[in-house]
């Protein structure tokens, strides 16, 4: 499912840590109404510690904080980090935490990443609240003003209230919160909208990049750190790339939290490369970020191109249709694409036969695990 088109928003590229971690933490120390956080990742450490003495401070200066976490992916935020966070004034909520239901609705995770501050402030991209983000990691976000920032609360608010989330975060707290949220402010600036996916049931940001990818005119870059894609998917970057469009995948180089999902995903390289794709893996350290463009058209978030982020998670991204936008987006991806290896197809054929073998042994668990859908 997606929002509407929305005029007249503000959007910032906050490519690494060092730039996107201050900003969010600097707006919820300005927080005066209310601070609505949602992430798919929270374990203890430095990072959690941090991000929770911030929401707690907020709490106690009479700010309203919500935070909605993944059942599934706060598992390591332990129950004492968890207890100082509600003792602190901060309500929380667990998104389909484990149980013994059906094995479809265990797989189906919130995967989403977000930061409103007020009403006003949104933040989005593939972060967590785990320490790698703080060094280990390449992540980019991006920081929303405008019409569109109600978009995402509405998206936060009905999640929060769902049947799924189990917590002592009062359900009904949200209520209030959504008729604060719902101001606007007027900016001259860029169109763009929210678009989500919800599980197994629909996956609109699959669509959405499907019919850009078959408009496209002049480019076509995705970054991704799981790169396991569907094959329609392969399909059309293969055709898009064969018709002259310049087709680029930026993706992880060795340094990867997930070695097998790679592997996986290398499986498919020879015919993309074969199709004329050309494959770059990045090489300083491992790339989380989730973005993409087609000709002047962006997407950022936390959705990833493979068959969980595609078929279970709840995903969301932000689109934006903006050539300013657009420029700077490009200028990142030509900065990585400097600091990353490119894949030649004569190269890829000459690759040894262990990693033919490791391609072969994870991609037919990935097809075993497709299956399960």
């Amino acid at each position: 499912m997606h929002g509407v088109w929305r005029e007249g928003n503000r959007f910032r590229l906050l490519p690494e840590s060092s730039r996107f971690l201050p900003a969010m933490f600097a707006a919820i120390e300005g927080a005066r109404e209310s601070v609505l956080v949602e992430l798919y990742l929270m374990e203890s450490g430095r990072l959690a510690t941090a991000l929770s003495d911030a929401l707690i401070r907020a709490a106690q200066r009479g700010v309203a904080v919500a935070l909605m976490l993944d059942g599934y992916g706060a598992m390591g935020l332990s129950a004492a980090d968890r207890q100082r966070l509600e003792a602190g004034g901060v309500a929380l909520r667990l998104f389909n935490p484990l149980g013994w239901h059906s094995l479809t609705r265990n797989l189906t995770r919130d995967h989403r990443k977000l930061v409103v501050v007020d009403g006003r402030l949104a933040f989005t991209g593939g972060f967590g609240a785990v320490d790698e983000f703080l060094d280990a990691w390449y992540e980019v976000a991006v920081a929303i003003e405008g019409p569109v920032v109600a978009d995402w609360v509405r998206l936060f608010c009905r999640l929060w209230d769902s049947p799924v989330s189990r917590g002592a975060g009062a359900p009904a707290l949200v209520h209030r919160l959504a008729v604060t949220q719902a101001r606007r402010e007027d900016y001259r600036g860029m169109r763009g909208r929210v678009v989500w996916g919800q599980g197994y049931r629909y996956q609109a940001i699959r669509h959405s990049l499907h019919g850009r990818i078959a408009s496209a005119q002049q480019r076509i870059w995705l970054c991704t750190p799981y790169f396991v894609p569907t094959f329609s998917l392969r399909v059309r970057l293969a055709r898009a790339a064969r018709r002259g469009i310049d087709v680029r995948l930026l993706l992880p180089g060795k340094n990867h939290d997930h070695p097998g999902v790679r592997y996986a995903g290398q499986r498919f390289y020879r015919r993309l490369l074969r199709a004329g794709v050309r494959i770059f893996e990045f090489q300083p350290s491992f790339i989380h970020a989730k973005f993409a463009l087609v000709d002047e058209w962006s997407s950022l978030g936390s959705c990833n191109f493979d068959h969980w982020s595609l078929h279970w998670n709840l995903e969301a991204n932000q689109e934006v249709d903006d050539a300013r936008f657009a420029g700077e987006v490009a200028a990142l991806f030509e900065r990585n694409f400097a600091a990353s290896h490119e894949i030649r197809h004569r190269e890829w054929l000459r690759r040894p036969r262990w990693q033919r073998v490791k391609e072969w042994c994870f991609g037919n668990l990935d097809a075993w695990l497709t299956r399960l859908r």
